[in-house]
């Protein structure tokens, strides 16, 4: 498990040595707290389940270090999709 931290994966995934510090830090605090795992797994080891976890990308830190659950990709497209739509761009008049 251990082995995980050594590989470069995981550090180029999270971007970085001190963002996956705060990760995981972060996450076992909340796990600790009660928040329930987002991968199954036959473990009480908080530490193999943030590992698995962020190796699932199931969570990630934002730019302002707040740990964030991934989203389904098919919600964020659909509602990316959706605001194009609405969106026509500049009017002649924004352009001039």
């Amino acid at each position: 498990m251990l082995d995980d931290f050594r590989e470069d994966e995981i550090v180029r995934k999270v971007g970085g040595r001190f963002k996956l510090s705060t990760l995981v830090q972060k996450r076992m605090v909340a796990l600790n707290r009660g928040a329930t795992p987002l991968v199954d797994m036959q473990t009480k080891d908080l530490m193999q389940i943030v590992v698995a976890e962020i190796m699932n990308d199931k969570i990630y830190l934002d730019t302002s270090g707040t740990v964030k659950i991934a989203e389904d990709e098919s919600e964020t497209v659909d509602s990316l999709e959706a605001l194009l739509a609405d969106d026509e761009g500049p009017g002649i008049d924004d352009l001039t």
